[in-house]
Formats: C-alpha cells, structure tokens, sequence
C-alpha cells in the first residue's frame, strides 16, 4: 500500500540507508487497478494507493530517494494485471509523467519470442523519448533463456540491467543455485556488464529476513559486490536486525559493488569445498572472495598463491591486502610469491581487497 512504501522512504532517509547509497524505492507487481481507464492508461488501485503513484513519487522525491515500478511485456503482468502490450507509448508517457525513476519490465504473457523481444526494445525507445531518466530494469534473457542464447550486445542497447535466472528466494539453496549459474555462465554474460549495463541476479538481497544465517547473508553481500550486481534489498526496514543493518550499510563492500571501473567479477577456482572469485576494480587494486560451500563442520582453512590473482599481476611485485568481510582489518603487504591462508566458516564468504 502507499502507507508502506511512505513508511520505507522515512526509514531509508532517517536510517542512514539513503546516505548509504540506497536511492530507489521500488513498488513490484499487483499495484495496478485491474482494468485501464477510459483513456487507456493504466491506474494505481484505489483502495491500497489512494492518493495516486505521483503523489507517492512526490514523497519519494522530498526525501532525497527515487521511485521506481513495475509493468510487463505482454498483455498481463505475472500477477494477471494489465500488461503493456500495445500500450508501450502511452505506459512510458505515464510513468514519466507520475515522475518514476525505474521501470522493471518483466516478460510474462508476451505470445512469442519475437514479440518479446520487440516490446523490450520498443519500451526502451518510449522510456527515452519521455525525455525523463528512468532506468530500465529488464527481464528479457531470463524469458529467451529456455528456448535460445541471448544476444546481449542487443540486450545492452536496450536495457540498464537484465535478469538471466529464477526468482530469488529467502533460502541458501536458492543464493547458492544463482553463484552456480553465474559461475557456469561466466564466460558469455561477465564481459557484456560495464557502466550503463549490468547482469541482475534477481533484485533482491535477502538480507535481514528468516532464511539466511549471518555467515550465508555475509556470503550474499560480498558475492552480489563480486558480481556488480544492482544491490536491491528485498526486506522490511522496520524489523531489521542491527547486525543485518551494518552489513547492508558496509561503505567498503558498497565501494567495491559500484566501483567505477564496472567490471564484473568471476570464478577463478572451484574445488570439492572452496570457491575463489576476483574482480577487477580502478587503481590497479582486486577484490577477491573466498567461499567455503561446505554445509557442515568447522571453519576450515584454504590456501592460495597470490600468483593467482590478477593474471599474475594483481599483487606484482607485492601488494597490501585488507579483510573487508565478515570484519574489516589490515592483513599487511604481500610479497608477488606469497601463498594466503584464508580460515572460512561454512557456507560463508571472506572478502578481501587486494
């Protein structure tokens, strides 16, 4: 409901997420009235959303944060509202005229896949020709995936960030399944994602819900950094653990997902219990993750040489390295053919800045 969305934007400007970098507030599927108005424009439901989206974005605005929200491809969106189809022209005009900042165009209902594909791009040139900056949210690989290779050169002319895989859940299963298909994926989607165009594993950050332990949400934070993914937090403000808070808040884990030179991370290593990632980031400097995928027992030990990194060159003649996650501390410098010894909890993630 609007109350909801009015009770986040206070949360996000007075709880410090705001200045965190947190800046969109995003309303999902089933905000809609189920039918157009006479003019064919879609509308708000009137029960849960009474005083209208522009009045919602308004509020948004005067607190420093921005609104994005929700519409589909085909001719219903997931949840059985009224899609976009046909409608691209106008829908992009009403968004921009209620003042939103982000559309996630999701790809349900769409008849064929050249139809699909028609509406990802035919809303992209109606969200530009707004002349409004809103950012466009794409669902358009995920959709293709099942049938065919996404072409994401094209891809990227449209779209700001694109989902390639399932729906994120509440669970480590479901964390773990989107590393894997990233991992297995990396050679075709890792080089496309750069400043203006980014591979989305789903939105959400589940953080501060029920299903993660705090080693599993220490292992989303710093994999979704490693991955230059668009940090979204799906999650209520309002019952959020101190703990969860300092993690979704950490200014060096933030630095590293938007650091400027865009590019995303990949797996370098995988072995029966470990997992090694780098990524690439500006001054010459690596972010490096080590994650322990075994589900039981003790923190175990895992030890690379530093020759690894970077081609070679990460740490070239030596390098300092800092723990960034689960707790910030200087680890010292480095010699090029120094081997690291780094002591992982199970199912958790430690992130280092090389």
């Amino acid at each position: 409901s609007e109350q909801l969305f009015v009770e986040m934007a206070d949360r996000m400007a007075a709880e410090g997420w705001r200045d965190a970098g947190y800046e969109f507030i995003c309303i999902d599927d089933c905000w809609m009235a189920p039918t157009r108005d006479k003019q064919g424009r879609l509308q708000a439901d009137p029960k849960r959303f009474p005083g209208g989206i522009r009045k919602l974005a308004d509020y948004v605005h005067s607190k420093g944060l921005k609104l994005g929200i929700y519409s589909d491809v085909g001719n219903k969106t997931c949840a059985g509202f009224p899609g976009s189809y046909n409608y691209y022209d106008l829908d992009a005009q009403t968004f921009a005229s209620w003042g939103v900042d982000l559309l996630k165009f999701d790809g349900c209902n769409s008849d064929s896949l050249d139809l699909l594909a028609e509406g990802y791009r035919r809303m992209s040139l109606a969200l530009n020709k707004t002349g409004r900056s809103i950012v466009y949210s794409c669902e358009w690989p995920f959709y293709l995936r099942p049938v065919q290779q996404p072409n994401y050169t094209e891809i990227k002319q449209y779209c700001n960030h694109w989902r390639n895989f399932y729906d994120v859940y509440d669970s480590w299963s479901s964390i773990k399944s989107i590393l894997d298909w990233t991992a297995l994926h990396q050679d075709t989607i890792v080089k496309i994602a750069g400043p203006g165009g980014w591979n989305d594993p789903d939105m959400a950050l589940v953080i501060g819900n029920f299903g993660l332990s705090w080693d599993q949400s220490v292992t989303q934070m710093a994999m979704w950094a490693i991955m230059a993914a668009p940090l979204f937090m799906s999650n209520d403000l309002r019952h959020i653990s101190p703990e969860a808070k300092c993690l979704l808040q950490n200014k060096e884990v933030i630095a590293i997902n938007q650091d400027p030179l865009g590019k995303q991370g990949y797996q370098l290593i995988k072995n029966k219990n470990f997992q090694l990632w780098e990524r690439p980031l500006s001054g010459r400097a690596y972010a490096v993750a080590v994650l322990n995928h075994q589900e039981i027992g003790g923190p175990q030990n895992f030890t690379f040489s530093l020759t690894f990194l970077g081609n070679g060159l990460a740490c070239n003649p030596a390098c300092s390295i800092r723990q960034v996650l689960p707790a910030s501390r200087d680890w010292g410098v480095y010699s090029w053919i120094s081997s690291l010894s780094v002591e992982v909890n199970p199912t958790g993630t430690v992130l280092l800045k090389v």
